[in-house]
């Protein structure tokens, strides 16, 4: 194990078994969205995510929507690139890798093929963005992506007013290959009411597989990982919080099956709504 590693990396590498700690959506480029204004505001958020655990976070700027063509492929692989050697100058020991918070657009598909859409760490999986103002039925984009061998992503539902009044949307989504990310701070009421109580529904449901932090930055939207696992363990219990916020996020990572998903589902399954039975395969 690595001499350089924050006793809380190395607390939550033992506890779990894992090779890797990762945070698979994290604005912590600086300068590129609303993410950290500065370098020094980036190593501080980089700091915050090791003192939280992760050795590797997915650089996740967003890509499209309001952002449309200022954070094409090869800036985010530069930014990311010129982060990585300032943590190592400054001794923080963490991985960044590129990735981005790909607003839902019909021009995805060409996108992507020219390099200008990113994929999570250049594999299989994409992060899908609802526009927050309106709903847009994803479906299409997800069949689209699946047929091209990528799985879609989509980051957190429990926060659009539209999904999480008809929760029984993301059942298509599910079907056809697409996997729930929750934010870590919606397990925690910090999105409010409403974003929690639909986020632990799908958890519970086996229906979200996957949790991350989408932090920002060290006051206003800081990492709180540990904290959430502490709260899935102690709702669900430590093999659901292990599967969805340390196995999964290497898994996606990686572009490796969901394999333990179903363990997630299984350890769920007394605490399901009715609504969200029979849906832990899209997971």
């Amino acid at each position: 194990m690595d001499d350089r590693l924050t006793n809380a990396q190395r607390r939550r590498l033992e506890r779990f078994g894992a090779a890797e700690a990762v945070d698979i959506h994290c604005h912590c480029l600086p300068g590129l969205d609303d993410g950290p204004a500065t370098a020094e505001e980036a190593v501080a958020l980089c700091r915050a995510l090791a003192e939280d655990g992760f050795t590797t976070v997915v650089a996740t700027p967003h890509q499209l929507g309001r952002y449309d063509r200022r954070n094409g492929g090869p800036v985010v692989r530069a930014a990311v690139e010129g982060l990585n050697a300032t943590l190592v100058a400054e001794n923080v020991p963490l991985k960044v890798v590129p990735g981005a918070d790909v607003r839902l657009d019909e021009r995805i598909i060409p996108l992507l093929a020219a390099g200008e859409v990113l994929t999570v760490g250049g594999g299989s999986h994409i992060l899908l963005e609802l526009p927050h103002e309106t709903y847009i039925e994803p479906l299409g984009m997800i069949r689209l992506l699946a047929g091209r061998g990528l799985r879609a992503v989509v980051t957190h539902p429990e926060r659009h007013d539209a999904v999480r009044r008809r929760p029984e949307l993301v059942l298509p989504w599910l079907a056809a290959g697409a996997m729930l990310q929750l934010t870590a701070g919606s397990l925690l009421g910090d999105f409010g009411r409403g974003a929690e109580d639909a986020a632990w529904r799908w958890l519970a449901a086996g229906s979200a597989t996957v949790v991350a932090t989408d932090s920002h930055d060290t006051e206003r939207r800081p990492p709180c990982m540990t904290k959430a696992i502490a709260e899935v363990e102690r709702r669900l219990g430590a093999d659901v919080a292990k599967a969805v916020c340390v196995d999964n996020p290497l898994r996606v990572l990686r572009g490796r099956p969901q394999d333990a998903a179903d363990a997630a589902a299984a350890g769920a399954a007394p605490k399901r709504r009715a609504w969200g039975s029979g849906v832990s395969r899209g997971a």
